[in-house]
């Protein structure tokens, strides 16, 4: 069974799973919100690799 990466909150500090707190946006962006503090970043750039 594969143990699904955790992300640490840059305001409260508590960690919660990967897809509890990342959401893919069109544009190849992602939003992080934190579930504990509900504090969120937008526009997050990611890249589709090589």
């Amino acid at each position: 069974m594969k143990k699904e990466p955790t992300v640490i909150c840059p305001f409260c500090h508590e960690q919660e799973v990967l897809s509890k707190t990342l959401t893919a946006q069109s544009n190849q962006n992602v939003i992080f919100t934190c579930p504990s503090c509900l504090e969120s970043i937008t526009n997050i750039e990611t890249s589709k690799g090589d």
